[in-house]
Formats: C-alpha cells, sequence, structure tokens
C-alpha cells in the first residue's frame, strides 16, 4: 500500500512511496501529528541519484520489522534535498556542527517544534566499523525521549541557540579589489595539484566556478599562471575518467586525485557549468579540445537529459543493472578487455585498449576499466577512433540504462540555458540556442506561471509545491541574460529584471547581506544563509553577478548597489577560501573590468554581434538590434546611430564610452580583456 508520498513530484521521494515506512512530506501537519502522539519526528534526507541513499533505503527502510518499529515510535518525514535546500542547509549545518562531517542520507531526529537533538548520515542495518545500527540508534533515540525528556530538550535548545547565533560576517567593507583578487589567485597556486590538474587531493571536483576566475582574471590582467592553472585542469578532466569518453558529460566527481575512477552519477548542474567553461576556455584559447568537449557534453545534455516539456532533468544515476541484473556502480560506463573483444573483434580492441586505457587488470572494480584517454598510444588514426567509438557507443546502449531523476530544478535549468545558448553562439549551432530558449518558455509557463514568483520544481510539467529559493532566482535570471545576449530579444531581459527586483525586495538584509529564502518563506529554525560556492554558485553569488550584469544593461544604481553589497562576502572569503567562492571571485572579476556595455546596431547573428560575444572581457553585456523597436528591447541601443548607414558596435564602460566601430577586428581588440 502507498504512504503518503505518492501524491508528491519528487522523483525521489515516489521512490520511497511503496516502503512500509509510513513517510510524511515535509509539512506543518507531520509536525502537529508528532505533538498529538507525543513522539519525535526521524528526518531523512538524500536525494534521486544518490548511491547510500538507495542502500539505506533497502536495508531499512523496505524492511518490515524497521519500518513497524518506526512508524510506532516516530513521524517519519521525507525530504528531497534538492526540492527544499532549505530544509538540508539548515539541518547540515547542524549536523556538521555537532559531528564534524555531514553527507546524505541524512538522518536528523527533531522535536515535534523541529528542533534537532540527535544526528547521523547512513546507519547499516547490522553494527560495522564501530556504527552503531539503525535499529540501535531508533532504541536508543526512542529511550532517550522516554526517560530523559528534560536532557533532550536541554540539547535540542542549545544546538538552536548556537546555530541562531552563528552570525555571518560579510566583508560589509566595500568590494573586492586588486589585493583580494591576488590574494585569491595565491592560495589557489598553493593549492594546484601540478601534476594532475584540480585543486586539493581525493576525491576530486570538477572546479567549474575556480576555472571561470582564472579565465576572467588572465584576461583581464594578461597572468599566464591562470591560464595555465585553468587550461591544465580542463585538459585532465577532459581526458580522465570523469569525463564521459564515448557519450561526453562529466560524472559528479572522481574518486582519486588523478581523475581516474568517477563517481558515476551525472548531475545537469556539473554539466551545465563545466559546458561553459570549456565553451569559454575555447574563446580564450582557440582549442580544439576545449570546443569538442564543449559540444559534446552540450549534446549530451540534449540528448539524456532534456524532457518533454522542453526543460531537463536533474540528474542520471551511478548505478545501472549489469549483465547479472544486480544494480551496481558504473556498470553502464566500464569495460574490459573482454566486452571491447566482442564489440570489436581482435585488432580493434588492442588499438581501443591502448587508446582508452583497458587494462587485463582494470582501472576500476573486478576487472573492469574506466575508459579515459591516457595519452601513451603515440599517435592515432582519427577516424579509426571515431568508428570504435561509434560502435562502443551502440554496444552500450543495449545495456540497462542508468535512472534519471526526472523533476527539472529552476537553478540548474538557468546553468543549462546559459550553458546552451552561449555554445550555440559561439559554434554556429542554432539548435542548441533553440533548447535554452525551449527550456527558458519552460520556467516562463510553469515555474513563474500565475503566481509571479518562481517555483523550485517541476515534473512531468506540472509545478511543485515548493518555493524558489536565491540561487533559483539568481542562476535562472543568468540563463535569461545570457539569452537575451546571444538572440537579441530583450524579453528575456525583462524577465531577468522582474526575477532580481524579487530579489530585492525578498531576499536582501541589511548591509548587502543575502538570504537564501525569501523574507516571507516558511520560517525555519535558522533562516539559511550560505555563501560559499560548492558544485554549483551560492544563491548569494549567482545573485551578485546576474545584478551586476542587469545594471550593466539597464544603468540601474540600485541592480548595481546591490551587487556590490553582495560582493563583500567574497572581499571576506576570497582571499581565505578561494576554492569556495570561485564564482563571487569571477563575478569580482567582472565588477573590476566595469563590466564593459557593449551595443550592437545592427543584426542578430551579424559579424559584429558574433564578434562582441566571443570577447574575453569579464562579464561584458552585449545588445544587438537594429530599427527603431531596437532601444525598446535593450536601453543599451537607445541613440546608437549607424555610422556610415552600416552596422555598428559601442563599447562603454565606467560612463565612458569608446569611439563606435564598424571594424570587427577593431571591435574585438577592444574586448580582448
Amino acid at each position: 500500500m502507498a504512504n503518503r508520498l505518492a501524491q508528491t513530484t519528487s522523483p525521489y521521494l515516489l521512490q520511497h512511496a511503496d516502503n512500509p515506512v509510513d513517510w510524511w512530506p515535509w509539512s506543518p501537519e507531520a509536525f502537529d501529528e508528532a505533538r498529538k502522539r507525543d513522539v519525535p519526528v526521524l528526518l531523512s534526507v538524500g536525494y534521486a541519484s544518490c548511491h547510500w541513499c538507495h542502500v539505506m533505503a533497502h536495508e531499512s527502510f523496505e524492511d518490515d520489522d524497521t519500518a513497524a518499529y518506526l512508524n510506532a515510535h516516530f513521524v517519519p518525514v521525507k525530504v528531497d534535498r534538492e526540492e527544499r535546500p532549505d530544509v538540508d542547509a539548515v539541518y547540515m549545518e547542524a549536523v556538521q556542527a555537532a559531528t564534524g562531517h555531514g553527507g546524505w542520507p541524512m538522518t536528523v531526529f527533531l522535536t515535534p517544534d523541529a528542533e534537532p537533538f540527535y544526528f547521523g548520515t547512513y546507519f547499516p542495518p547490522e553494527p560495522r566499523h564501530g556504527s552503531p545500527s539503525f535499529q540501535q540508534v531508533l532504541e536508543g533515540v526512542t529511550a532517550a525521549w522516554t526517560d530523559r525528556r528534560d536532557e533532550v530538550a536541554e540539547v535540542a535548545g542549545r544546538i538552536v541557540a548556537d546555530l541562531a547565533g552563528r552570525s555571518l560576517v560579510h566583508g560589509g567593507d566595500g568590494v573586492p579589489g586588486e589585493s583580494e583578487v591576488a590574494q585569491a589567485l595565491l592560495g589557489l597556486t598553493r593549492e594546484y595539484d601540478e601534476q594532475h590538474g584540480g585543486f586539493g587531493g581525493a576525491p576530486k571536483f570538477p572546479p567549474a566556478m575556480v576555472v571561470e576566475f582564472l579565465l576572467r582574471h588572465y584576461a583581464r590582467t594578461g597572468a599566464e599562471g591562470a591560464l595555465q592553472m585553468a587550461a591544465d585542469t580542463c585538459t585532465a578532466m577532459a581526458r580522465g575518467g570523469i569525463y564521459d569518453q564515448l557519450g561526453g558529460g562529466f560524472a559528479r566527481y572522481s574518486v582519486d586525485r588523478e581523475w581516474i575512477v568517477p563517481h558515476f552519477e551525472k548531475m545537469l548542474y556539473d554539466n551545465a557549468l563545466l559546458c561553459r567553461v570549456y565553451a569559454h576556455l575555447w574563446r580564450t584559447t582557440g582549442s580544439d579540445e576545449a570546443r569538442r568537449i564543449a559540444l559534446e557534453t552540450a549534446d549530451f545534455m540534449v540528448r539524456e537529459l532534456r524532457t518533454a516539456e522542453g526543460g531537463f532533468a536533474s540528474a542520471l544515476d551511478a548505478d545501472s543493472e549489469d549483465a547479472d541484473g544486480k544494480h551496481v556502480e558504473g556498470a553502464y560506463y566500464v569495460w574490459t578487455p573482454a566486452q571491447l573483444r566482442e564489440v570489436l573483434g581482435e585488432d580493434d580492441a588492442a588499438f581501443a585498449a591502448a587508446y582508452f586505457g583497458v587494462t587485463e587488470d582494470g582501472t576500476f572494480e573486478e576487472g573492469a576499466s574506466v575508459l579515459r584517454l591516457p595519452g601513451d598510444a603515440g599517435p592515432v588514426d582519427a577516424a579509426r577512433v571515431a568508428g570504435v567509438r561509434a560502435r562502443l557507443l551502440a554496444a552500450r546502449d543495449e545495456r540497462p540504462h542508468p535512472g534519471r531523476d526526472d523533476k527539472v530544478v529552476a537553478a540548474w535549468n538557468g546553468l543549462a540555458i546559459a550553458a546552451l545558448a552561449e555554445t550555440g553562439a559561439y559554434f554556429d549551432r542554432p539548435d542548441l540556442v533553440e533548447r535554452a530558449t525551449e527550456a527558458a518558455d519552460l520556467l516562463v509557463r510553469v515555474h513563474l506561471g500565475e503566481v509571479a514568483r518562481l517555483t523550485r520544481t517541476s515534473k512531468d510539467g506540472r509545478a511543485g509545491d515548493n518555493a524558489g529559493v536565491l540561487e533559483d532566482y539568481g542562476d535562472v535570471a543568468e540563463g535569461f541574460l545570457a539569452l537575451a545576449a546571444v538572440t537579441g530579444e530583450g524579453a528575456w531581459l525583462e524577465f531577468a529584471g522582474f526575477l532580481l527586483d524579487i530579489v530585492l525586495e525578498q531576499f536582501t538584509g541589511e548591509g548587502g547581506q543575502l538570504y537564501d529564502t525569501a523574507h516571507d518563506a516558511e520560517q525555519l529554525i535558522r533562516r539559511p544563509q550560505d555563501p560559499t560556492d560548492s558544485a554549483t554558485p551560492s544563491g548569494w553569488t549567482a545573485a551578485a553577478g546576474a545584478l551586476l550584469s542587469y545594471a550593466a544593461y539597464t544603468g540601474s544604481e540600485a541592480h548595481r548597489t546591490a551587487a556590490e553589497g553582495a560582493l563583500g562576502v567574497v572581499k571576506a572569503l576570497g582571499p581565505r577560501v578561494p576554492r569556495f567562492v570561485g564564482w563571487g571571485l569571477a563575478v569580482a572579476e567582472a565588477l573590476l573590468d566595469g563590466p564593459r556595455e557593449v551595443a550592437v546596431a545592427g543584426p542578430v547573428g551579424g559579424e559584429l554581434h558574433r564578434t562582441a560575444l566571443l570577447g574575453r572581457a569579464p562579464g561584458a553585456v552585449v545588445a544587438a538590434g537594429e530599427g527603431p523597436g531596437a532601444g525598446a528591447e535593450f536601453p543599451l541601443l537607445v541613440d546608437r546611430p549607424l555610422l556610415g548607414g552600416e552596422p555598428t558596435a559601442y563599447v562603454c564602460r565606467h560612463f565612458v564610452c569608446d569611439a563606435p566601430t564598424n571594424d570587427a577586428e577593431e571591435l574585438a581588440g577592444k574586448l580582448g580583456g
């Protein structure tokens, strides 16, 4: 019999709809029930493509005895962290403060007032490695709740007070300048892995936002070291196992520092950010490899993640069925020499093994290897490589596919829109710009809908119940601004302005600080506020970037002031933790450069427009259009006459404009950084 989760839109919650556990979604009614029954709440937080979430579900939540105990002594509440990042953030902060680490599945025990008093992540069905079994934890919490209620209340009160006391130190005293950016660069240089690219040790995550900062810094200052770190990191990832050498697209992270073995889930946000970064690397260096990776990653997103409604799904699972029908991580992606021979025959299998680094011992588990490009096969025949790839991809397509999390998350679709719009424009792929436009249409139609506030998720064209958080507003505005630059359609600038006005009204506090949830959002035990960039730009830095671009497009003083106020946090964090504020530093580079405002009075898609889009100046905004109506679409195009009746480009920054030009080469020189 299905539980209450059967009524939800989240693929993760729907995975638990047939559990014997009597799950509730996060709701006031769940806490009312706990109050009425005088029992604690078990909060379980995860997401659809999370490997250990599946493991714990199978071991414990599908077990009748465990479920019976849970149902008798708790109100169990299940949360998809991707639908409710605010709930996840607040309790994850508590878990990390209490235990020193966090992760998913996250398991938290709460009072009926939603105050946490006991924490953990994955609990095994039997005691192991010093960790109690889930059953022991449940019994221990029940005993404490029954016999030591005063102690539980005291612990819960202390934790809530501690969280409330963690006020955020945000710069507050101005924007990041040359000195903070230089210190951030020095910090990154110290953490850079010269041998393998990337930053820090294992596990190693793709540092898309840090690379964006490095590319912008190089464009503005000519610092060769910054470009070298960016280019070498991108090369190492593109040739590693973290990149799908057959189908394109990136896995979540590498378990080793050499980028060989990935954690195989593929997330929309990683691929959107990396697609854009490789396109920008190509724009900077002209690298053929960067062009290939940008296009293959864009094609992967469209082929594997696009939904019937034109949006982009959240993720592909790491696990899929192997030849024996068992769910195994990486089964879809890895190859043994015998499997290569079966598909390719002896000669081509030997060639493919050398080219893709497939060994007899294997680089992964049970003698299988993750395909990569170790680069020791000498010069290769490109046509032969293409033929081998095509045959392996066709054979792989016959294997059971990984599951897909079909929900559309507004923020991540915003990132995908920006990536696809720019990649399509750079490489003359109007189909990619079209896909970006369709996703943007879906966000306006379904996620904004009638309510004129952004909804975080949708599934099958139906909006979810959860309000958008700051990252949704910031990333969707970023996507709309990129689309406006590429298409010359001012409606996207207007929609971005609409979203950013809500940021000013609903998410902004004193001194420029920003909150992750709106002033009128559900009140949790603490109002979440995280300025650090992790897997995606934080809402804080995403909003800062979009506010700055919008101000450059429109001349709006209010948006410029808000962007500068928000960047105080980058002044504080950039020199100390540059790896965790990469997008904030990239926005700081745009601020230091102006950003430049480029108005092209001429045809959209014409030579001057294309040259403007390919300019490397950090965060430059581009408006293109011709005719008397162009100024109505873009304020930047007002009073921009044609020079000698020919298409004309104007470049301005800091309220000063260069002489207009008809010459594409001259324009490129003005935007080289």
